[in-house]
């Protein structure tokens, strides 16, 4: 009879210089106030991004602007193997919230193989008032810290770091998108599909047309689970969706009495409803 060998774990170093500092950026404002929170506390700090070359140009402008604040270089890593190539390995079958390989291989794996067998601490901008974890390596070299959980520093908290910094929010967040990450993220609401539609036209186009039969069994996959994005831009549904978001953001302020309408339908003084989706992309 043969017994399984334990995982062993790899034994923290005690002398600190043998430790790594990295922050993974996704380009949303969690991780960038995380980077403006941290930049004269922690030495020697490595800045990282996961392009996946899917990636708006807001997201790149805003990382230019990190980088003049923080003094700092921004490493750009990438997996060396396309969205499209890895669409293929997965014979066409789109990611989504129950096939996540978006995430796994290109933003997880490629951090991991940044990181080799280091030992490092990863600093992850999760929020005192969020409950999640997300995708966060379990390597044993790896150690993953929350600053904001441990500061206290909540929604609003994340704002005046940014607004104090000058930093501010992303330009993304300008024309109603609340979430970094690639254009096509199958967790957008649909509010945001129409506002891509209507500043990025042709960044809809190219999600649409990965809408088509996958090589595995022939179905068609939707980035918005059961329709697609043809459907969804006919003028009528795009203008009904408007309305729904309108009435959803009224229905919001009327709760918060603290709040003006003006404030709830810019989206930047609402605390967010609990977010889905994948932590190093969307933070």
């Amino acid at each position: 009879m043969t017994t399984e060998t334990p995982i062993q774990e790899s034994k923290w170093p005690e002398d600190p210089t043998l430790v790594r500092h990295v922050l993974s950026l996704s380009g949303g404002k969690d991780s960038a106030a995380l980077a403006v929170h941290l930049r004269d506390r922690v030495r020697n700090m490595e800045y990282i991004f996961h392009d996946t070359g899917k990636e708006l140009p807001d997201t790149y402008e805003y990382l230019e602007r990190l980088e003049g604040k923080l003094g700092a270089k921004i490493v750009r890593t990438t997996f060396g193997t396309t969205f499209d190539d890895l669409l293929r390995q997965y014979g066409g079958m789109l990611p989504s919230n129950h096939r996540r390989w978006c995430t796994r291989m290109m933003k997880l794996k490629p951090f991991e193989e940044y990181i080799g067998d280091d030992f490092c601490i990863n600093y992850v901008g999760i929020r005192a008032d969020e409950e999640r974890v997300g995708y966060i390596s379990h390597k044993p070299n790896i150690r993953a810290v929350f600053p904001f959980r441990e500061d206290g520093i909540d929604y609003e908290g994340v704002q005046r770091i940014l607004e104090n910094s000058g930093l501010g929010m992303p330009p993304y967040t300008e024309w109603g998108r609340t979430r970094s990450g690639c254009f096509f993220c199958f967790y957008q609401q649909k509010i945001e599909w129409v506002r891509l539609k209507q500043r990025y036209p042709t960044y809809y186009e190219e999600a649409k047309a990965y809408e088509k039969p996958n090589r595995v069994n022939g179905n068609v996959f939707y980035w918005c689970g059961d329709e697609s994005l043809a459907q969804l831009e006919r003028p009528e549904r795009m203008a009904q969706i408007e309305e729904n978001w309108r009435q959803a953001q009224e229905r919001l302020a009327k709760r918060q009495p603290n709040r003006s309408l003006a404030e709830t339908l810019g989206g930047l003084k609402v605390a967010p409803r609990r977010r889905e989706g994948c932590l190093l992309c969307q933070l």
